[in-house]
């Protein structure tokens, strides 16, 4: 069996204020991911998301995990993939989808054959692989990196300078509550998504990729009186709960893919933290 997965379950944010290092690192770090010849998968209690990833040097294929009671993992949920890697393709259901480097695939509810390949085993395809539950089957559809809405925010000035690729959204691609896309930072420019903000109505999980050898990005979380930070590498991901900030600064600029789910699909439904006001 080629698919693993471990389980994380929702923290309250006055547990979370008692947190030590290593027991914030074990409740919200992502960090086995992008394990060659395998799909690894992480099932979040926060929404019921699921983060993963899947390197295929042979194909492989996706397997249904135990905690979905499921016939097939797409059974009832949706998925939404970003190719962090060489070139490869996700067959889905007989039908091959090529995807390039950040390229962006959204699979609909009710998929049952899927399949990961890359076109050179020597440089395989990684595919970083989102999933929330859904309420109704909607289009499979790929989006490419020039196909995204893109948004220039922030400054050189403020060091944070960056493009946002909305790829996985309203307006690009129907979904029932999965969204996802790519923020990538100007040389030079280290913050991201500050101003800082919450949103009470979903969730949310960093991706953080493109960090330059001997680099790494610190990742910000915690009610805004009381944050709390993780030190990331490349290739890591982080689960933030919906009470929680995420923002993060880096020693160098770097990319991200952000993904979330829960009760609202507004892009722009959030409650900003004043920086000035964080703690």
């Amino acid at each position: 069996m080629s698919t693993t997965y471990q389980t994380r379950y929702a923290s309250s944010p006055e547990a979370v204020k008692k947190y030590d290092t290593k027991a914030l690192r074990d409740e919200f770090l992502i960090d086995d991911l992008m394990a060659k010849g395998a799909i690894t998968l992480t099932y979040t209690h926060y929404d019921r998301y699921i983060a993963g990833s899947a390197v295929p040097e042979a194909p492989l294929r996706l397997e249904s995990i135990d905690p979905l009671k499921a016939d097939f993992f797409l059974e009832r949920r949706e998925m939404g993939i970003i190719n962090v890697g060489d070139n490869g393709s996700v067959d889905i259901d007989g039908v091959s989808y090529q995807l390039g480097h950040k390229d962006a695939l959204y699979i609909g509810m009710g998929a049952k054959d899927v399949v990961f390949k890359s076109d050179d085993p020597k440089k395989p395809a990684m595919f970083y692989i989102n999933s929330a539950p859904a309420h109704t089957t909607y289009p499979t559809k790929k989006v490419s990196l020039e196909e995204a809405n893109k948004l220039e925010l922030g400054s050189l000035e403020t060091a944070n300078h960056r493009t946002v690729n909305q790829m996985i959204i309203g307006g690009i691609v129907t979904t029932c509550q999965l969204q996802m896309g790519m923020t990538e930072l100007k040389t030079g420019s280290v913050w991201n998504t500050m101003p800082a903000h919450v949103h009470d109505r979903r969730m949310e999980v960093y991706f953080y990729m493109d960090v330059p050898e001997g680099q790494s990005v610190c990742h910000f979380m915690g009610q805004p009186q009381e944050t709390r930070h993780i030190w990331m590498q490349n290739n890591q991901a982080v689960i933030s709960p919906p009470w929680s900030i995420h923002c993060g600064s880096g020693t160098s600029n770097y990319t991200f893919i952000w993904g979330m789910a829960g009760e609202n699909l507004d892009y722009g439904d959030m409650d900003v933290a004043k920086i000035t006001e964080l703690r």
